[in-house]
């Protein structure tokens, strides 16, 4: 914990390196100080299988963000900031209560930002009790250095893989090193956890899912991450491969994603992955 304190002010905490002295107030790309600003909390069913079993994931949604994508579905949250600042207990005792609730998981979404005050947190929580896994749900962007400091810490790694194209990452996530940085991630990830393992009843318990959201006239750029997560991570990485894709946010500003998948862009890459042998999300 001592080095997640020292990297969020100044902010080293993701790849954009912003230096922010969040201690003081000052905020980075994220929008973000040195607090836990959650928007909400609560069982969540819409998750993968593994995750939700019958009590449902135990979903807490963090406010801010350290992409910028303009097709963000979530964009009040991640870009209009919606939510409140708490207190680093008060974000423990809602682990606590999610377990209580029933929850297979802590489903940690969009936490790169705020992880400092999110792992202090588990902490206290897992001193009273917290026993059920840490779910951190990401975008990718992330930095090893910081991935290394949770190591133990984190029992399932959920990266949302989301291009391997500069030209992508510059225009629509605003973030042009992604499909290195996330490379490098989803590497460090798997080191830690390994593949997927689920109990009796098909719940996770620990190791790597990776998510992938199929995108309108980005299909080539699919087929290219599911070759990779294939040669590099291997065929028993468990994928989910989405197709709800909806032109959110500030999507319509770029015609060429201003628009829903269709059915034939996404069965060729979901085929493509199929072929390829990996072990799907179901």
């Amino acid at each position: 914990m001592e080095k997640l304190k020292e990297l969020i002010s100044p902010c080293r905490l993701c790849p954009r390196d912003c230096n922010a002295k969040r201690s003081e107030g000052e905020v980075g790309f994220c929008k973000v100080t040195d607090k836990p600003i959650v928007s909400s909390f609560g069982p969540h069913f819409g998750e993968e299988p593994v995750l939700v079993g019958f009590g449902g994931s135990g979903t807490i949604f963090f406010t801010g963000c350290n992409l910028g994508c303009v097709f963000c579905q979530n964009y009040q949250i991640s870009h209009l900031m919606e939510g409140e600042y708490i207190t680093v207990e008060e974000l423990a005792d809602i682990m606590l209560y999610l377990q209580n609730r029933g929850c297979h998981n802590i489903n940690l979404v969009t936490p790169t930002h705020q992880v400092t005050q999110i792992f202090e947190a588990v902490d206290i929580a897992k001193r009273k009790d917290l026993t059920i896994p840490i779910v951190y749900n990401c975008g990718g962007y992330e930095s090893v250095e910081v991935l290394k400091e949770l190591e133990g810490l984190v029992d399932v790694y959920m990266p949302d893989i989301k291009t391997f194209s500069r030209e992508f990452a510059s225009k629509y996530l605003k973030a042009p090193d992604y499909p290195e940085v996330v490379k490098e991630a989803v590497l460090e990830m798997q080191r830690q956890v390994g593949f997927l393992k689920v109990n009796e009843f098909g719940i996770a318990e620990k190791g790597l899912i990776v998510r992938h959201l199929v995108m309108p006239n980005w299909t080539e750029d699919s087929k290219e991450i599911l070759k990779w997560i294939t040669e590099n991570l291997g065929k028993e990485t468990y994928v989910n491969v989405m197709e709800q894709y909806f032109p959110y946010y500030k999507a319509c500003e770029y015609p060429e994603i201003c628009r829903r998948l269709t059915e034939k862009e996404f069965m060729e890459v979901y085929n493509y992955a199929k072929r390829l042998g990996l072990r799907l999300a179901v």
